[in-house]
């Protein structure tokens, strides 16, 4: 689904997003990216980090296994 809206941006820089934007995403926070000829506007969600737990559990080692590596690295150093 796409839409486009024309919003006017107020003296304080503030935008209203519609209301049926709003309603769809349900959210109470946006990320906005600036990037540089256009804005994005993404909703967040209320744990961001809860959402993407799990997405990256089979890339590389765990946090644990990257400690014990860092530690005997730098033992190995000294």
């Amino acid at each position: 689904m796409t839409a486009s809206y024309l919003m006017r941006v107020s003296s304080n820089g503030q935008v209203s997003i519609p209301a049926e934007t709003r309603a769809r995403w349900n959210v109470d926070r946006v990320v906005v990216v600036d990037l540089g000829d256009r804005v994005v506007m993404r909703p967040l969600p209320q744990d961001p980090l809860e959402d993407i737990q799990g997405k990256y559990r089979s890339v590389g080692p765990s946090t644990d296994e990257s400690r014990v590596l860092q530690r005997v690295e730098d033992g190995a150093r000294r």
